[in-house]
């Protein structure tokens, strides 16, 4: 199952194999780029840079036909109805705040209600706090069970005819936790209110079907999924999107502009104002297609074997807190862990001494750190072209680092 070496087709793995021998455990902050998607960034610039939508010459014609291009992948990659449902925006963040507030402000009132998770992500949460503000709405949360799953006993208890909005993340980039997305929009639809799916650990991961989930929208970042930075997804149903408003505005996303107002194009133009990220939609679109080249299925194996050594090796150490399962199968990438004894951050700075790239603190999740009764937590996380190598060398390496905690040396124990 790991005989292939996919590092070689990642000119930065190939680099930190032959300097330092750095170990990359960082992914869920974002991952590293395959070379077909740097040789796709590189070809657009050096022959077909031009701005799109907007020239009738032959090398703008040819940019919009790839940046549409990649608008069809995207579509293709989660299972859209079409390539109109599919707006392309910075980020995760940028998607659902212009979700919040092109879409919730407009459609909510005092007395309305918004669920979302305790676990969730700074980004699918601070939004909702600042929605609730302005329009009188409630903010609601539903909890995690001890074990950090989402808590769908509290979540039938807490919606009601009042809801109107539920976004949740599809899986937790703390506890690395699947959500029974389904499950909760079936229930949020029987209440006739809107599903909102924060994707941005899900999509690097697992096959997602958003017609399957029947989500009303999805985002996700390009940059988790092997893409550029600086490229994110909003996908939303076509009625969703025709009710949504734009949040920024100015050229290309007008159908006519006269003295006293202006008319906007259809999604998804109507809401991708000025020149967009031409390039980080094609390199988007290369990584996508890299993924499906591999197999999603395969990599998803892969990476859950090596969850299992990791998760395995880590239960076996005394002195380390596990956060969330216990049980590999429930953790997608991710696993939140403390030494005890040792603070998160001193920590991290000892697994970097050892060559570990992974990272410590509230991970833009400080309302779970509180569930969770703690400040911080480190965190390593992997991607499929991790190997077993990689897992070996992180579980030494705790070793280590209690080790010089406890006694100033680094000899395991």
């Amino acid at each position: 199952m790991l005989v292939k070496d996919y590092k070689q087709d990642f000119p930065f793995l190939i680099h930190a194999r032959q300097t330092d021998g750095r170990v990359y455990l960082d992914n869920a902050a974002t991952t590293q780029k395959p070379r077909v998607v740097l040789d796709e960034l590189l070809k657009f610039y050096e022959t077909s840079n031009a701005n799109v939508h907007r020239g009738v010459g032959s090398i703008s014609c040819q940019a919009t036909e790839w940046y549409e291009a990649a608008r069809k992948q995207v579509a293709d990659f989660i299972n859209a109805p079409a390539a109109s449902n599919i707006v392309f925006t910075r980020s995760a963040t940028e998607s659902l705040n212009w979700i919040a507030f092109g879409y919730a402000v407009p459609e909510l009132q005092t007395g309305d209600e918004i669920l979302i998770s305790i676990a969730e992500h700074h980004s699918n949460l601070v939004p909702w706090q600042q929605v609730a503000q302005r329009t009188g709405a409630t903010l609601i949360y539903v909890d995690v069970t001890p074990n950090g799953q989402f808590d769908l006993e509290d979540f039938r208890a807490k919606i009601s005819p009042k809801t109107k909005i539920v976004s949740v993340q599809q899986v937790s980039n703390v506890l690395g936790n699947v959500n029974p997305i389904k499950k909760i929009g079936a229930l949020t639809h029987r209440f006739h209110a809107t599903l909102i799916v924060d994707g941005a650990q899900s999509v690097p991961h697992l096959p997602v079907d958003v017609q399957d989930l029947d989500a009303d929208f999805l985002v996700f970042s390009g940059h988790k999924v092997y893409g550029p930075t600086g490229i994110g997804v909003l996908y939303g149903k076509p009625d969703q999107l025709a009710r949504m408003q734009p949040t920024q505005f100015g050229g290309e996303m007008i159908d006519y502009v006269h003295r006293e107002g202006a008319a906007f194009q259809p999604a998804p133009l109507k809401f991708e104002a000025g020149t967009p990220n031409v390039a980080g939609a094609i390199g988007l679109k290369a990584a996508l297609i890299y993924l499906q080249k591999q197999g999603l299925d395969q990599l998803l194996a892969r990476e859950q074997a090596l969850m299992n050594r990791a998760l395995t090796g880590l239960n076996r150490i005394t002195g380390v807190e596990i956060y969330g399962s216990a049980h590999p199968e429930e953790h997608l990438g991710v696993i939140a862990f403390n030494l005890h004894g040792i603070h998160p951050h001193d920590a991290a700075t000892g697994f970097d001494l050892e060559g570990i790239e992974l990272r410590a603190g509230h991970h833009c999740a400080e309302p779970l750190m509180d569930d969770l009764g703690v400040a911080a937590t480190l965190r390593m996380s992997l991607a499929f072209y991790n190997d077993n190598a990689d897992i070996d060398r992180f579980l030494t390496a705790v070793q280590h680092v209690k080790e010089f905690f406890a006694n100033g040396t680094s000899e395991a124990e």
